[in-house]
């Protein structure tokens, strides 16, 4: 953390504290937050903070990033700017031509635009190689049929990055990404909100694209078949930020546990004088220095541009079981109040039940490690 960064750090919470945190109840009972809360935040420049400046952009780098979402965790925002910022401008960054960039990341920049990725279908989860949905060019057009599910941001986006499959027979080089536009788009329609044990305010819906058209220009990268390749090259940007929301998270159920057993007596002692409290407390310390130690790390060696994937897959699934396993402390902590949702705990002991399974699941991840090392 630099000076510039701790000053950034400051307004961003404020922004979170003051925009998204008297709303959070509500949102999570509507399933999603409201379309205005974008816009605001666009405002404030917290969308595409590492993008260049010419596209609209904050023209900072993955250490903004990190800052906004670490800031969003510990106020439990359920805010899909991860996806739209950290992962979907990116992909347009690296891979879509000049013109793609001038059209799609100003608008980005400002909530104008809201993005989304659609990556997983039914029955199709970390297994990209597999995807069903097709694109068929026609003309000047692909036409694309398919579905697809567990989609972030989902409710709201009006640009959708399509994983698809523009020649099937050819398995993970048959694999292209494709930009949709979806305002007054024929064909494209949205499935209900999927409601969730955690992150309830995030929208998360099903796609469905019934011969829907896209321009040939819209595909993203000079040719087709080289998506899963684009896929794996981000992906470890993706894995990070699930990292740095784990880290965030761990020391936030560490805060407000030391809180609660400084108030809370029992025996008529206050349960922070317990041996087995001070001990609970001083592990899941150390597991948050530790992992934040390991992570800083990790941002460091991708702003240089070589954290590699293997890397990336410890630090997702690492972290996110750690977070679970300390929130899980600390709930235990809070006894019978650590399981009403009134308090900040139980929210957390939800929300970051989810963290062992997107970005690719743990198992998954293991796997990659494994195949680097036995």
């Amino acid at each position: 953390m630099t000076e510039e960064l701790e000053i950034f750090r400051d307004a961003v919470r404020k922004f979170f504290e003051r925009e998204f945190l008297p709303h959070q109840e509500r949102w999570s009972k509507q399933g999603y937050i409201d379309r205005e809360a974008w816009l605001k935040a666009g405002e404030m420049g917290l969308l595409c903070a590492s993008i260049p400046e010419q596209y609209g952009g904050g023209g900072g780098n993955f250490a903004h990033e990190a800052v906004i979402n670490m800031e969003m965790t510990r106020v439990q925002a359920n805010f899909g700017v991860g996806v739209h910022s950290g992962i979907v401008a990116h992909y347009i960054l690296a891979y879509g031509s000049e013109e793609q960039k001038q059209h799609w990341l100003p608008r980005m920049a400002t909530g104008e635009m809201v993005a989304a990725i659609a990556m997983s279908e039914p029955g199709v989860g970390s297994d990209l190689k597999n995807v069903k949905t097709r694109a068929v060019r026609e003309g000047d057009h692909y036409v694309i049929n398919g579905s697809k599910t567990f989609i972030t941001n989902g409710y709201h986006a009006n640009l959708i990055c399509v994983v698809t499959k523009t020649n099937p027979e050819l398995g993970a080089k048959g694999i292209s990404l494709i930009m949709v536009e979806t305002e007054g788009q024929e064909g494209f329609r949205r499935g209900r909100l999927l409601e969730k044990i955690g992150l309830k305010a995030q929208d998360t819906v099903e796609l469905f694209f019934d011969n829907v058209r896209a321009p040939c220009s819209n595909l993203l990268g000079d040719q087709e078949g080289v998506g899963f390749v684009q896929l794996m090259q981000q992906l470890p940007q993706e894995r990070m930020i699930i990292a740095v929301n784990a880290v965030s998270s761990m020391h936030r159920a560490v805060e407000l546990t030391a809180e609660y057993v400084r108030q809370r007596e029992v025996f008529g002692q206050h349960l922070s004088e317990l041996q087995n409290t001070r001990f609970k407390l001083a592990e899941c310390q150390t597991i948050a220095t530790v992992a934040t130690t390991f992570v800083d790390q990790c941002v460091m060696r991708l702003l240089e541009g070589s954290l590699d994937t293997t890397t990336a897959a410890m630090a997702k699934w690492w972290t996110s079981q750690q977070n679970c396993d300390v929130i899980d402390e600390c709930l235990q902590l809070h006894g019978g109040y650590g399981y009403i949702l009134e308090y900040p705990i139980a929210k957390m002991y939800a929300n970051a039940r989810v963290s062992k399974i997107y970005g690719g699941s743990n198992e998954i991840m293991k796997e990659l490690i494994a195949r680097k090392t036995v």
